[in-house]
């Protein structure tokens, strides 16, 4: 834990209520706990249409014919657009344009949007869009490697031209990457223990509570102004502008309120549709998915099937790895190719390795599409590697934290990828952390319950459904921890930019802070004024709501908001301070020779000396006059990893989080209950301490749903079959356990106040360590998530 000294001097922000480091209230956190808060699904237009989406009930097929006649005859309906009827570019994509706007004549996945109605009410739009007569003519689907791969295997996407076509070996991979590093085969041969395994992780969605939804209005000038719920407003506008054939600046998007996102908005979903309907209309058009339509509207975590070898010595010391990796793209690449590029290099753990030979993949195939979810081809990995750490560490008679401290990277370690760690990398510490907190009570039912010592059945596997009063329950505890890259990597430039403006209203210093940063509910919207209270001393800051008409502030994922966006704010306060201090060198200077010689800072809305000595009031200092400026800023460049080797400094960042998870098995019906999921995190530093521990809890929480219920079911045709939350199980507060958390402050020098990414390490570990809590209440090998009841009861 970072050590707290008392200053001997000030220091920009010492004195500053509510700056960096406080627990400061959200904004909207009043508002969203009291149902008050405007989320996109409340946008209003007075005059407005509904728009709908007709999608495909097939994986894979091609369209023979569509009939709109009787659809367009429906008494309130506006407009029906097909592919025909689309005005510019037909394709978009993060990364590679390879998603139709509207199937181009073949659909690729079930869900596809074929077509799009616009009418007067919701309903009606609906039911127009059940009128549309579509004849499809099926196609043989690709749902695996082997089908995929294989001799005669349909080629999803022919004729690829994108820049991963050529060093893939098929054209139904969407990328590849291998890492190698050291000699596997000599150390080997010097292994006293060889174990491996074959692991698999299931589809995971975002399941975030507010829909996909947004209003597209159209303006006078032939642009369009889009209210709409994303996680980055400028890649939205890179591809939205080229589908609606307009110039950037006559698209102008604004942020409406986000129900969250985990990487589920960072792809297009009804925005172009919106766009189009009213463009074609002339008329505002809003469009809200239900929850059905929005398992289809929306990417989701990539499955995985994982193959892992490792040898150790008999003492302890990891030797070699050697691992393939094959992640589930479905129809359309999105950001397949960069978690390739993460499950690559974070494979190998937050251990020391220095033997490797590592393979990751991702394919196409006709199942639902994939891309970004929160750990981001991380955690397919962990789940592996940390189930490998357990079976060597029983192989060796070892206690498993022990095994894992013994081979811990820290500071200077090398990754496979030939990278030095170059910032604190605790690893061992969090384990000995995690470790030693206490465990919750045994037969915790009893003790947990109401007088006398009867049984709460809440705390029980199976809870209010009353199957057991602690027959056939078993404890179990496990532990694992994970390693995750901070911010966009390989080379991608990653930067945001920050538009502060210092002015007087109504006699007081005011900070105004405009960025594009989507706020999806990660409190970035309080750290900015967190900082600028920091940095300019004053009280009052204003947050504008994010939108196009400033400069990109990259996308609300990777953990990066706080580093990257966070930094530009600090450098564009930093920016203002300067000019401000000018501004009262000019107007004060012959008063006091401070101005010239001291160190000067901006707090309480005073200009002082770093003594304390107060030389002006802020107010004077500005009168009439205000200091606006916008900045960019940038993180240090990574680089590409290589093709063939896999080498190259390709993270700007890593963070680490481990877990102790505490189980109650009922071995008859196969049921758990996660009791507790303890949690020691390093955060370099806590700028709000609440939210930083309401962050690892949430993502804490995200990976025990994927331990043990979270999974979109595909049939063997490619048809999801669960695409509602009465089938798709998410953790309510029943399934949620207590979550202690130990957080560390360790700084990296590189970053912006010594702060590290917190959001997506903690949704790593969580899961491999319930999992190995229920091995080790059962005995039993599962090398599958989530775990399911037939998994422990072989029925």
């Amino acid at each position: 834990m970072s050590v707290t000294r008392t200053p001997t001097s000030l220091t920009q922000g010492s004195r500053t209520k509510g700056g960096i480091g406080e627990s400061t209230l959200r904004p909207d956190g009043t508002l969203k706990v009291t149902g008050e808060f405007a989320y996109a699904s409340d946008l209003w237009h007075e005059d407005m249409l509904w728009g709908f989406t007709l999608r495909s009930p097939y994986a894979h097929a091609r369209i023979v014919s569509v009939d709109i006649a009787e659809a367009l005859a429906t008494a309130g309906v506006e407009t029906v657009m097909t592919y025909a009827d689309l005005p510019a570019e037909t394709r978009y994509g993060l990364e590679i344009k390879d998603t139709p706007v509207l199937a181009d004549g073949v659909v690729r996945c079930h869900g596809e949007p074929v077509a799009l109605v616009a009418a007067d009410h919701p309903e009606t739009a609906r039911r127009a869009a059940a009128k549309i007569k579509v004849e499809y003519a099926e196609l043989p689907v690709v749902v695996d490697e082997e089908s995929a791969t294989g001799p005669g295997a349909p080629l999803l996407h022919p004729g690829r031209s994108d820049h991963h076509a050529g060093h893939v070996p098929h054209p139904n991979i969407v990328h590849r990457q291998p890492i190698v590093r050291g000699d596997v085969a000599a150390a080997k041969a010097r292994a006293d223990v060889v174990v491996s395994g074959d692991y698999e992780v299931g589809m995971q969605d975002q399941a975030f509570l507010g829909p996909e939804s947004g209003l597209a209005v159209p303006a006078e000038d032939g642009g369009v102004d889009l209210y709409i719920a994303t996680q980055w407003l400028h890649a939205d506008l890179g591809q939205l502008a080229p589908v609606l054939g307009l110039p950037e600046d006559k698209v102008r998007m604004t942020l409406s309120g986000v129900g969250g996102a985990f990487g589920g908005r960072e792809d297009l979903s009804m925005q172009a549709h919106a766009c189009l309907l009213a463009l074609r209309t002339g008329k505002p058009v809003k469009i809200v998915y239900n929850r059905f339509e929005s398992f289809f509207g929306h990417v989701h975590r990539h499955p995985a099937k994982l193959h892992y070898e490792h040898g150790a010595t008999k003492d302890g010391k990891l030797l070699y790895m050697t691992c393939r990796i094959v992640l589930d793209g479905g129809a359309y690449a999105s950001s397949s190719p960069a978690v390739v590029g993460n499950a690559a290099s974070l494979s190998v753990g937050p251990y020391v390795v220095d033997n490797v030979d590592i393979e990751a993949i991702a394919l196409y195939t006709n199942n639902p599409p994939c891309g970004a979810m929160r750990g981001f081809g991380a955690v397919q990995a962990c789940f592996a590697y940390e189930a490998q750490m357990d079976k060597l560490a029983a192989e060796l008679g070892m206690d498993p934290v022990e095994f894992r401290r013994r081979n811990a990277m820290a500071q200077g370690a090398v990754m496979p990828t030939g990278q030095v760690v170059d910032s604190p990398a605790p690893v061992a510490e969090l384990l000995r952390r995690v470790k030693a907190m206490p465990l919750p009570p045994e037969r915790q039912w009893l003790s947990a319950g109401s007088p006398g010592g009867s049984v709460d059945v809440r705390a029980l596997p199976g809870g209010l459904s009353n199957t057991t009063h602690g027959e056939g329950v078993v404890r179990g505890v496990g532990y694992a921890v994970g390693i995750k890259n901070v911010g966009f990597s390989e080379g991608f430039d990653d930067y945001s930019t920050a538009r502060v403006r210092l002015e007087v209203v109504a006699g007081q210093p005011v900070a105004v802070v405009h960025t594009a940063m989507a706020e999806v509910g990660q409190g970035g919207v309080t750290v900015h004024a967190q900082i600028a209270r920091t940095e300019l001393g004053v009280s009052q800051v204003t947050i504008q709501p994010a939108d196009t008409r400033v400069g990109s502030a990259g996308s609300t994922s990777a953990s990066r908001q706080t580093y990257v966006t966070g930094g530009a704010v600090k450098h564009a306060c930093e920016a203002v301070r300067a000019r401000a201090l000018e501004l009262g060198r000019a107007k004060f200077g012959t008063y006091h020779p401070a101005w010239a010689r001291a160190e000067l800072l901006l707090e309480g809305g005073k200009v002082v000396t770093d003594g304390g000595e107060v030389l002006a009031d802020l107010v004077d200092v500005l009168g009439d006059e205000a200091v606006d400026i916008e900045l960019e800023w940038r993180h240090r460049p990574t680089q590409a990893f290589d093709l063939v080797t896999g080498q190259g400094f390709g993270h700007v960042q890593y963070s680490f989080a481990a877990h102790r998870a505490v189980v109650e098995v009922d071995t008859e019906l196969g049921l758990v209950k996660v009791v507790e999921l303890a949690c020691a995190q390093d955060v370099g530093k806590a700028l709000n301490p609440q939210s930083v521990v309401g962050q690892i809890q949430g993502g804490t929480t995200q990976g025990l749903g994927l331990a043990v219920m979270e999974e979109i079911v595909v049939s063997e045709d490619g048809r999801v079959r669960n695409p509602s939350f009465t089938d798709y199980l998410i953790p309510t507060i029943l399934d949620t356990p207590t979550i202690p958390v130990d957080v560390l402050e360790l700084a990296d020098d590189h970053a912006p106040y010594g702060l590290r990414g917190v959001g997506e390490a903690p949704t790593l570990s969580s899961t491999p360590a319930v999992v190995s809590a229920i091995r080790a209440a059962t005995g039993l090998a599962l090398n599958r998530v989530p775990v399911r009841p037939e998994h422990l009861t072989g029925t």
